[in-house]
């Protein structure tokens, strides 16, 4: 149990990582340095955009959950 709990804890972790790195530079920090403020957007966001957070957002609720859920199995193994 606490072995597979590990290893989507692994995978949740890689995939928060690439959902963060896709996001848009929004400016003013270390994404003007690989070229992220050389963008303009004029319109807001877009529909891709607001699909990408709320992706991103529930994938860093269920890694925040198997983090619990994973100390609490330790816990009481």
């Amino acid at each position: 149990m606490v072995m597979g709990f590990s290893i989507a804890l692994i995978v949740f972790s890689a995939l928060l990582l690439l959902l963060v790195l896709m996001h848009k530079g929004k400016g003013g920090g270390l994404s003007d340095m690989f070229g992220g403020g050389m963008q303009s957007s004029v319109g807001g966001s877009s529909v891709a955009e607001r699909n990408l957070d709320r992706i991103t957002v529930v994938v860093g609720l269920v890694w925040f959950a198997l983090i619990v859920v994973l100390g609490l199995v330790m816990k009481f193994k």
